[in-house]
């Protein structure tokens, strides 16, 4: 990973919740957090993975073990978290699942599974947050979209369909929750060198070579290249930005 760069210094002592942050793009997300000296809490179900993530964070950085599936226990974490660290000042919600399967054999249950942790989920950890956000008239929101959301991908239906809905929940959000003072936003990146996507494209070299050929930069991002535009959300650099969904992709969203 490129070193982090630009110094935030008003992100400095913020509670910052990161959800999905073990690895990939949440680990890179904590990770650039961290190192604005922010107060990092990141949140998954691995506790192998967590364990690890915040050894290598560092002291900024605290892991919660917690399947955010479990919808009913969301309160319970969000209040636990605003106990132990402080009202939470930005929430990224990053963790999400997928399956690639073929729409025509996708089970209710499948389509179901994915929409209940890639949309329900993220509304209650938001709503929740935002409970503690709307008093202080003060927070910042930042969703993670996909590129599922910008075109038609095969194959991914529940996650495309999961991922476009929370596109409309950060117009939705940002529109109702600018009263208080509180920002929503969208990243949706593109196509990231992460140790899961290296595996698929290099198991599949005419995927790879067509990702590439529609992506005007002509290369894979980097987690910090999702890092860095969080911060800046995040930031009071993008004070007077809310409601945009921002894509990360090397202008593969508008490539040919």
């Amino acid at each position: 990973m490129r070193n982090e760069g630009v110094q935030y210094k008003d992100l400095r002592g913020k509670v910052v919740l990161v959800t999905g942050g073990g690895s990939g793009l949440g680990f890179a997300i904590a990770k650039a957090f961290a190192s604005n000296r922010a107060h990092v809490v990141i949140v998954g179900r691995n506790e192998k993975r967590l364990t690890k993530a915040s050894r290598e964070l560092g002291r900024n950085v605290r892991s919660i073990v917690f399947d955010l599936s479990a919808i009913e226990r969301v309160p319970e974490l969000i209040e636990s978290i605003t106990k132990s660290s402080g009202s939470i000042d930005v929430l990224v919600n990053n963790a999400g699942i997928n399956l690639k399967k073929d729409a025509l054999h996708v089970t209710d249950e499948e389509y179901q599974t994915i929409v209940h942790t890639n949309q329900n989920v993220v509304f209650a950890v938001t709503r929740e947050v935002l409970k503690s956000m709307a008093p202080r008239n003060t927070g910042n929101i930042i969703m993670i979209s996909s590129m599922a959301s910008q075109y038609g991908i095969p194959k991914v239906i529940g996650y495309t369909a999961s991922k476009s809905a929370v596109e409309g929940m950060t117009r939705a959000l940002a529109v109702e929750c600018a009263q208080y003072g509180i920002r929503v936003n969208c990243i949706a990146p593109g196509f990231i060198k992460t140790d899961m996507s290296s595996k698929a494209l290099n198991t599949d070299p005419e995927r790879k070579r067509r990702v590439l050929s529609r992506t005007p930069m002509g290369r894979l991002g980097e987690p910090s290249d999702v890092a860095h535009a969080a911060l800046f959300l995040a930031s009071e650099q993008s004070r007077f930005v809310t409601g945009v969904v921002l894509p990360v992709d090397g202008g593969n969203s508008i490539g040919f």
